[in-house]
């Protein structure tokens, strides 16, 4: 039935208070109400769901709306009874939450032709008995929501999905209305093909959201620069999405204990739970939502100011759904993802055992998010290519990348030498591996495979294994390297990447994008890095090295051993005045306070005086008391006691490099350990004393890795770690 456009107008101002349509609306709603097929494509806020609402509403008989998440059922059918008052069946969602009594009621309701909406969950529309139900009445279109949960290449892949077009043609047919806020090319054709409707009319709107910012962050530290931009954004609505259930637990409790008003909502809530903190949230009696990738599908709050990723996403379709949730109303928005290449590991870790289709599909999938997080690209021309939309401009003015530009090199040369290493093997290794031979930095692994031999070995000594693990790594984002997921991790040429070998041309690299390798991670990453940009008081960072370099030299020790530029960074944000407040800068800990902090708060507390200035004194991330402090207190105690550590890594299940890097993190802490009972037993006296030397007279930093490329092939790092730890105690701590 064509339907009037004064109508249209009238109805939209009568049920739901607006005086005109946005973009597309309109036309998608005639073309639906005249009994067409159709494909939205609409970024989130754009006002999808009023696409399906009003036709409904207009329309005879009753709209049925496949909808994947029972919160949002929930809420649509909460929100269509609030716009047409004083009548509850008008709405209703059919799913397994529902008792005998209330499914009665809703039959009840749709024989009788009340109800205009039908929420169904796709696994409640394949069970028989809600298909006789619904084959006794009229229906007028069907809306399928969320509609990439259809494709394999969609971000949230619904086996349940594939079945709709047979149960569509078993209930009765009608017109089909397919609506999503993400979908590439490729996932708008898997779309189209299985919903049976490949003639429908595609109504595409732009994917630029331009009050939207985008930033990846390096991942050293997360929870303190979260809990710092959170408390620098305060009372305004965020939402922060974590992989696991278990870290949106752990961040929603540490969020909690330092002062913010958060929830976690994951699957494993119960029903209950998680619709009463989703409730909460919406209701702004709490400011953060924690939760994983399931909160926020179709949730009406146009005002969460920023949307935070703490683990990159698996896709960029769903890392660009989730950030839609920020800015709907068109206000700030801003979108923050921390990214490590070992998140990635992870994930592809998370693929083994699925069958060799999905892998692959998950293994693109990963390659375009590396892509962008390591990408020094204007995001928002990123993201829009993506998706297959042009970007006009070369600088958004609203992404990290466009306002703080990184630096980049021809990286041709470099690229040929990777391919052409490992094109002269006749096995494959994994990024590592290849990174150490292009080095010239020998371990066990290139001495057992006589590696070392090779004419490749040392052919990129000007650079670090690290510089060469980022040029692997650019090489898979551009498809002249893959990696085998089977075999986990082993690096081989793609036909593109000899294509290239064969005849090389300039490819700009990024020079400067250097992403840790984790929260755990050992070498100093500066705070800037970690915030995304300054933001310390650089003139009172000016006098803390000055001071830094003056004791040093009195003390005849190395700068760094009193306190790490991250040190004099956090010092230069905080203004702290106090040793208590001191040792909670990043790699202070109590020890080091006491033992080097008198003279650094003293100049502080004069500069702070003299200049006026208004600390942020509260800003003190309190810790969650877990397993891992239980294990800490045990680790020190069997310390204390001389025990063995392999029997104190026996203990606590922990592997031998488990446990080093537990020791390490409580001697950061400040925690002063006695191990010379240990290492006189596993190392020499005349090795204790050179890698001793060295930190003490010629190392820059406590970086591990850079003790290891120092001292060379004649040292093993355990020995390396354990005369660290000796040298941190005695002296630094």
């Amino acid at each position: 039935m064509a339907i009037n456009s004064d109508i249209l107008h009238s109805k939209l101002k009568e049920f739901f208070g607006f005086d005109s349509f946005k973009g597309d609306q309109e036309a998608i709603i005639s073309h639906l109400a005249a009994g067409n097929d159709a494909f939205v494509l609409m970024p989130t806020g754009g006002g999808k769901s009023l696409c399906y609402q009003l036709p409904a509403l207009v329309m005879e008989g009753t709209a049925i709306v496949i909808s994947p998440l029972i919160a949002l059922m929930k809420n649509q059918v909460d929100a269509i009874r609030g716009f047409v008052s004083g009548n509850d069946g008008i709405a209703h969602f059919l799913n397994s939450s529902l008792s005998k009594t209330q499914i009665n009621e809703v039959r009840e309701d749709l024989v009788s032709g009340v109800t205009k909406l039908l929420y169904v969950a796709p696994e409640s529309l394949t069970k028989q008995e809600n298909i006789d139900i619904l084959k006794e009445i009229r229906i007028s279109f069907y809306a399928v929501d969320e509609a990439h949960c259809i494709s394999e290449w969609g971000h949230d892949f619904r086996p349940e999905y594939r079945r709709i077009r047979n149960i569509i043609e078993e209930i009765g047919e009608a017109p089909v209305i397919a609506l999503t806020a993400t979908a590439t090319p490729k996932v708008q054709s898997d779309i189209l093909r299985n919903l049976g409707i490949p003639d429908a009319r595609v109504f595409k709107s732009s994917f630029n959201r331009p009050n939207l910012y985008y930033e990846v962050r390096d991942k050293s530290d997360p929870k303190r620069d979260i809990i710092r931009f959170i408390k620098q954004n305060e009372g305004k609505s965020g939402i922060i999405y974590c992989l696991s259930r278990k870290k949106v637990e752990e961040l929603a409790e540490l969020l909690n204990i330092n002062g913010i008003k958060a929830l976690p909502y994951h699957a494993g809530l119960d029903a209950k739970t998680r619709a009463e903190n989703q409730d909460r949230f919406l209701m702004e009696e709490i400011d953060v939502i924690v939760a994983t990738i399931a909160f926020g599908m179709g949730i009406d709050k146009p005002d969460v100011r920023f949307v935070i990723h703490y683990d990159i996403p698996k896709s960029i379709e769903g890392y660009y759904q989730e950030t839609g949730r920020a800015g709907r109303d068109g206000g700030e928005g801003k979108c923050i993802a921390y990214y490590s290449y070992k998140d990635i590991v992870k994930l592809e870790k998370f693929m083994q055992g699925k069958p060799v289709a999905e892998q692959e599909i998950g293994k693109q999938l990963l390659i375009e998010t590396v892509a962008y997080a390591e990408s020094n690209e204007c995001r928002r021309k990123l993201l829009m290519n993506y998706f297959g939309e042009d970007y006009p401009h070369d600088n958004c003015g609203a992404c990290d990348n466009c306002l703080n530009p990184k630096k980049r090199f021809d990286g041709q040369e470099e690229m040929t030498l990777v391919i052409e290493l490992i094109e002269a093997m006749p096995e494959h290794f994994k990024t590592e591996h290849l990174a150490n031979i292009l080095a010239g930095e020998t371990n066990s692994l290139i001495k057992s495979y006589e590696h070392d031999k090779l004419e490749f070995f040392g052919a990129g000594k000007d650079h670090s294994s690290r510089f060469w693990c980022d040029v692997i790594h650019q090489g898979i984002v551009r498809h002249f390297l893959e990696k085998e997921i089977e075999s986990y991790g082993l690096i081989y040429v793609s036909d593109t990447g000899r294509e290239f070998c064969r005849h090389p041309y300039p490819i700009m690299l990024t020079e400067e994008r250097h992403f840790v390798d984790g929260e755990d991670d050992e070498e100093d990453v500066s705070a800037s890095a970690v915030r995304g940009g300054g933001g310390g008081d650089q003139v009172l960072l000016a006098m803390l090295k000055n001071l830094r370099t003056e004791l040093a030299g009195k003390l005849h020790l190395q700068p760094w051993i009193l306190f790490g530029d991250p040190a004099l960074e956090d010092m230069s944000i905080t203004y702290p005045v106090t040793l208590a407040e001191l040792k909670n800068c990043q790699g202070v800990g109590e020890g080091k306070a006491r033992k080097y902090g008198s003279e650094f708060i003293k100049l502080i507390a004069r500069y702070v005086e003299e200049n006026d200035i208004d600390r942020p004194e509260d800003f003190v991330v309190k810790s969650v008391v877990n397993q891992s402090s239980a294990n800490k207190v045990y680790i020190i105690q069997g310390i204390d006691r001389k025990l063995p550590l392999e029997d104190i890594a026996s203990a606590k299940g922990l592997e031998m490099d488990e446990l080093m890097t537990e020791i390490e993190t409580i001697v950061a802490s400040g925690t002063k350990l006695d191990l010379n009972y240990y290492i006189c037993q596993t190392v020499d006296d005349d090795v204790v004393e050179e890698i001793y030397d060295y930190f003490r007279n010629e190392a820059k930093s406590d970086s591990l890795s850079d003790a290891m490329e120092d001292l060379g092939q004649d040292y093993d790092e355990s020995e390396v770690r354990l005369v660290r730890l000796k040298f941190l105690c005695e002296v630094a701590n």
